[in-house]
Order: C-alpha cells, then sequence, then structure tokens
C-alpha cells in the first residue's frame, strides 16, 4: 500500500510534467498543497467519480484556479473521466483541462475560478444553498441535503477586496458547512508577499465569526487530518484552516521561492525534483498501487447508493417534500409555470397603468414568486429603491428556515453577483440580485463569469440613466447599458413600461443557460397599447411597437424611458408614415432569424434614428451612415430628471427634428 507521501507526490508529478510539456502554468501551488488535497479527497471527500452531479456530494473549489493542475490530477487520479491524454493536452485547444477550470468542460469542475477571490465567494453561494435546501426539506428522520463545501485559497484571493465581502457575510450567515483552506506560503507572483500582505488573517476571519484552525503544517497528514474533524464538528460557523505550505514543495533549487509560481520548473529541475521526492517513474507515468490508492470509484459509488436508499425512504414518507425536491435540482419549472406567467403578463397589460419599471419589476415578482418557490431574492442594501422584496420575502438568518427566500446581502455588490453564481451551480433555486446600474461596475467580473459559464443568475438594475436626477453623474449611468450589452452571452432587458417588464422577468426565469440583466427606471414610464401579437413578440427581443403602413418613411428605434419619446414623436410628424421599433433586449432580436428581423428593420428604409439615454456607439449599426443616434456623449449632471432630460435633448422635438434631418 503506498504511503500519504507517494500519493501526494502523484499529484506533484503530474502537476509538474504537464506544465513543463505546455511549457505554461502554475506548478508551485499544486506542488505546496498536494498533501493537503491528499487527506481530503482520501479521508473526507463525499463524491462519486461515477456520477459528478450526485445532488449530495460535497462540492469542492480551487479558488486560486491558476494551480489548476492540482485539480485536474485528483479528479484524474480519483476517477473521473479525465483521461491521462487530457492532463498531457494541459492548457491546449480544446482539452478539458484549461488554463484554469471551467465549469461545463470537465467532470467535477463545480465552477470557474482563475479571477482570485471569485473561487471562494462562489462557494459562499453553495454552502448557502445547501443551508437553505436543508432547511427546507430535510426532516428529523431524513437529511437528504448534508454536504460540504471544501474551499482551496490563497493569499491572492484573500487580497482581492471580494474575499472580505464574502467571509463577512458568510460569518453573518454562519455557514458551518463551509470550510476553507488558507494556503498561506508566503509567496506570490511579485514574490515574497510580507511587503505589501502583513493582515492577521487569524484575527480577520475571527471577527467575521468564523471558526479558525491556525498554524496547521500543510505537509503534515495528521496534522491536516486533525484540523479537517475539528472544523467539521464545529456546526454554527464557517471554519478556515490556516496551512503553513512551501510553495514548489520538493524542488531542490525552486520551492519556497516564486520561480515556480507561474513558470515550468525546466527538464533538469524536474530531474532533481524526481530525485529529491523519490519519484522514480518517467513523465505522465502512475504506477498501478498508486491509482488503486486513490482510485474513489467505489467508495463513491456505495456512498450515493446509500444516499439513494435513504432518499426512496424519504420518497416514500413525504412524496409531496420528495417530488418538490426532484423538481428544483432538476432545474424544472412548475407545471402551471406556462399557464400562470401568461395570465399575470395579459393581467398587467390590462391594467394599463404609468409607472416606474422599477415597481413595474416589484410587481412582477410579486405576481410570479408564489409560483417559484426556488426564487431566491436579495439586494445589495438597496431593497427599498431596487424593490427587490415582495410580500412573501423572508430574509435568510443564520438559523435559516425553509421559508428563507430572500438574502440582504449588504453593501456587497461584487459579492453579491459572484455568490448569486455560487447558488446557481449549487442547484435548487433561481437567484436574483438587484442594486444601481452604475454600480454594476463593482460587479462586473461575477457578471462577466456567470456569462462565461453560462448560468441563470438574474442581475437587477434600477436608476438606469440620467432620469434617477439629482444624485448627479457619479450615480447617473451612461456607459453601463451598452457595457453590458457587449459581454457574449448576457442578455440585456431594458423595458419601456409594466408590460416588457414582466416579458423581461419571464424570459429570465425561462431561458436556463443564460445570465441576465433587468434594467429599470426611477421615474415613471406610461403604459403602450399592445395586440396580443405585439406582446408575443416582446420575447423575440424587439419589435414593431407603431406603425403607420407596410412601406415606413421612416424607424424611429428605441428602449426603456426613449419609447415613450418616440411614440410622442411619431405622433407629432403627421402626414408621414413612422414606425416605432422597440428592441428591450437587443441579444435576443439578434438571435431571430433574418426574415424576422427584416420585417421589424426592413433594410430598404435607410432613414432611421435611435434613441436611448446612454453612449450612441451600438445604435450606430443599427441607423447606418444616414441615420442619426439620439444619445449621451458625455457624463451626467446634478439635476430634476426633467431638466436633464431637456438639457441632454431627450425632447419630442429633437426627435422630431432628427427624423426630419435623416428624411431631408
Amino acid at each position: 500500500m503506498p504511503s500519504r507521501t507517494d500519493l501526494a507526490n502523484a499529484i506533484r508529478a503530474l502537476s509538474m510534467d504537464a506544465v513543463q510539456k505546455a511549457n505554461s502554468g502554475h506548478p508551485g501551488m499544486p506542488m505546496g498543497m498536494a498533501d493537503i488535497a491528499e487527506v481530503l479527497w482520501n479521508d473526507y471527500l463525499r463524491h462519486n467519480p461515477a456520477n459528478p452531479h450526485w445532488d449530495n456530494r460535497d462540492r469542492f473549489i480551487l479558488s486560486n484556479g491558476h494551480g489548476s493542475m492540482l485539480h485536474y490530477s485528483l479528479l484524474h487520479l480519483s476517477g473521473y473521466d479525465l483521461p491521462i491524454d487530457e492532463l498531457k493536452q494541459f492548457r491546449q485547444m480544446h482539452s478539458k483541462t484549461p488554463g484554469h477550470p471551467e465549469y461545463g468542460y470537465t467532470d467535477g469542475i463545480e465552477t470557474t475560478t482563475g479571477p482570485l477571490g471569485q473561487g471562494v465567494t462562489n462557494a459562499v453561494g453553495m454552502a448557502i444553498a445547501e443551508k437553505l435546501l436543508a432547511a427546507r426539506f430535510n426532516t428529523d428522520s431524513y437529511k437528504i441535503v448534508d454536504h460540504f463545501t471544501y474551499v482551496f485559497l490563497g493569499d491572492g484571493c484573500l487580497m482581492e477586496g471580494i474575499s472580505h465581502e464574502a467571509c463577512s457575510l458568510a460569518g453573518t450567515l454562519g455557514l458551518g458547512k463551509l470550510i476553507a483552506f488558507y494556503d498561506d506560503n508566503g509567496i506570490s507572483i511579485d514574490g515574497e508577499v510580507e511587503g505589501w500582505f502583513t493582515d492577521d488573517t487569524v484575527k480577520r476571519f475571527e471577527s467575521y465569526g468564523w471558526h479558525v484552525i491556525a498554524d496547521v503544517d500543510g505537509h503534515d497528514p495528521d496534522a491536516i487530518h486533525m484540523a479537517i474533524r475539528n472544523a467539521r464538528a464545529e456546526p454554527d460557523k464557517p471554519t478556515i484552516i490556516c496551512c503553513k505550505t512551501i510553495i514548489g514543495k520538493g524542488s531542490p533549487n525552486k520551492e519556497g521561492k516564486e520561480e515556480c509560481h507561474g513558470a515550468a520548473l525546466g527538464d533538469e529541475e524536474i530531474a532533481l525534483t524526481r530525485k529529491s521526492i523519490g519519484w522514480s517513474h518517467p513523465p505522465f507515468e502512475i504506477p498501478d498501487e498508486i491509482y488503486a490508492g486513490w482510485d474513489a470509484k467505489k467508495t463513491g459509488a456505495g456512498l450515493e447508493e446509500d444516499w439513494d436508499f435513504q432518499f426512496s425512504k424519504y420518497e416514500n414518507a413525504y412524496p409531496e417534500l420528495a417530488a418538490e425536491y426532484k423538481r428544483r435540482m432538476s432545474a424544472q419549472l412548475p407545471t402551471d409555470w406556462a399557464a400562470g406567467a401568461a395570465e399575470f403578463v395579459a393581467s398587467v397589460n390590462a391594467k394599463a397603468e404609468k409607472i416606474a419599471t422599477r415597481k413595474a419589476s416589484q410587481n412582477a415578482i410579486e405576481g410570479l414568486a408564489p409560483m417559484l418557490p426556488e426564487l431566491l431574492g436579495g439586494s445589495a442594501d438597496l431593497a427599498g429603491s431596487n424593490l427587490t422584496m415582495w410580500s412573501g420575502s423572508k430574509g435568510m438568518t443564520a438559523k435559516a428556515d425553509g421559508d428563507a427566500n430572500y438574502i440582504h446581502y449588504g453593501v456587497r455588490e461584487f459579492a453579491m453577483s459572484a455568490i448569486m453564481n455560487g447558488i446557481v451551480v449549487h442547484g435548487g433555486f433561481i437567484p436574483y440580485g438587484g442594486t444601481f446600474l452604475v454600480f454594476s461596475d463593482y460587479a462586473r467580473n461575477a457578471v462577466r463569469m456567470a456569462a462565461l459559464m453560462k448560468v441563470q443568475s438574474i442581475f437587477v438594475y434600477t436608476h438606469d440613466s440620467i432620469g434617477l436626477g439629482e444624485d448627479g453623474p457619479t450615480h447617473q449611468p451612461v456607459e453601463h447599458v451598452s457595457s453590458l450589452r457587449i459581454i457574449p452571452g448576457m442578455h440585456v432587458w431594458r423595458p419601456c413600461d409594466a408590460v416588457e417588464s414582466a416579458v423581461s422577468w419571464k424570459v429570465a426565469i425561462e431561458r436556463k443557460n443564460q445570465p441576465s440583466a433587468l434594467i429599470f427606471s426611477r421615474q415613471g414610464l406610461p403604459h403602450q397599447s399592445r395586440s396580443d401579437a405585439q406582446i408575443a413578440d416582446i420575447e423575440k427581443g424587439g419589435y414593431v411597437l407603431l406603425d403607420g403602413g407596410a412601406n415606413p418613411d421612416a424607424i424611429i428605434i428605441a428602449t426603456g424611458s426613449e419609447v415613450e419619446l418616440a411614440v410622442a414623436a411619431a405622433n407629432a410628424l403627421a402626414g408621414k408614415n413612422i414606425r416605432v421599433v422597440s428592441i428591450p433586449c437587443l441579444e435576443i432580436f439578434e438571435e431571430q432569424d433574418d426574415d424576422y428581423k427584416e420585417a421589424v428593420l426592413p433594410s430598404a428604409v435607410t432613414a432611421r434614428v435611435a434613441v436611448e439615454a446612454g453612449v450612441p456607439h451600438i445604435w450606430k449599426g443599427y441607423v447606418g451612415f444616414n441615420g442619426k443616434v439620439i444619445g449621451m456623449t458625455s457624463f451626467g449632471e446634478s439635476a430634476p430628471a426633467g431638466d436633464l432630460f431637456k438639457h441632454f435633448g431627450f425632447t419630442v422635438d429633437n426627435v422630431v427634428a432628427a427624423v426630419n434631418d435623416v428624411l431631408a
């Protein structure tokens, strides 16, 4: 039977060999955390390599994702569908071993990591999901939701501001099933971190309300084993295990130095390392007894089989709970969803009220949430402005119960967004979270990660333009809508009234493989009259809202609050056939077939004006060289909204003048 050191050295060998073959990567962290990983994966981690999606598996997240060969080595050795040839293709085109772990590429990768701090924040989201699901579905006799979230993180993760946001909230919420391992090796890319990172990590996490296990020798398996046992025994607090490690452990000339952080060791140093750690096997060759020591397939199958047996008993005892659990974990909407959502949209249309779309958004949540117990809301300390709470909202606390469906994130926009991503990839919830649109900048990298992972996070952004008024340019977004639109895979909705707002929520809830940004106004917007066919066409992202005939003289394109201007301008242009096109979601409109897009925006009509209270760049492609865009070419000002719209040219007279210009 191989020793623990032999098992850990398999990680070191695979990691340094793969990085060397690619001549790219980070061997130091995998070599330094190999001993910790070996104890965790072989003694504690509950998982089944044959079914990486088993509901009750423990989640493992590599927040310091640059050390991805650690994770790939673990998956390969323990029996996941990651053959040795994939490790040989580390960082190569279309391999299952990209430079940083990517969700959806490789079985066993729970989330995309690499941007430091986001992995641990995703882990907070996973632990939140576990805690809330356990409170909802577990009974005195059956603990069907009962798993841990383990996360590896390094100095870089702890330096990033998002880790402060997320770990603070994790302590407040008492996430006892979250266990973090801090790789305290004292090295980052620029060298020894004592020149720029002197935080007292122990005191920091104690102040957050975490259980802190300090000064663990990260190369002593017995000490690591005891630390994990103690962490698991603390039910009411998340735990951080502070492990002293040596980066590049085993490399005679580079261990403990930044030289092994982000570059291949080199053939000569690898040969010396093999001799130093007693690893005599050629590159990518793992002896059978090492594989046998790592193999988790039999144990994992047994764990899942035991859980399946318990779930079958649970299902017999609590059939309705079991059915609801399976529906939510399979991300299926309720059977009455389609009819209920359609009825709600029709009711909104029938009201025909002038209303701020942020209020229309709250009404949509109020109307749709009772059908969706999986809808998990939140706001970054702006619930009263974002209007993200509804009458059935119940905040999560450290003593969460099964009815909790709202998270008070505090002033933590970045953490909120990354936590939502973690909640989604865990399963069982559709999360939404709100802030002002201008603060989407704080959260942008997490929003980008949602799009990269193709997950259903719903980002609610209010106060969408200069229309918020007196708060001034610091709070008035002008570039933000366009900035979100250029993220691949992001659906950006900017509805013009309550009906489009309701549809935006409906579509965001139904789209399982994409995030959505729902962007709402502070000021009241009038109802726009539509036929049933036009209401149906809202789901296509863009449609003809007002049309004077089959051959329009000019087309006005608008979104959000500017649709009102477009309609008023069209009505003011007496004697001309003016078409108004509302495009609440440009990305979905672009997904439509060419025939539909041509029917809405006929190419023969070159007289076009686009109106949006934001930067004009995206719309220039829709109006062409002969068209005009009325937009923002500067930051805003501090003044009442009406004065601002007039000052910056968002008036009926200005739109009419622009149309006359393009028709001249």
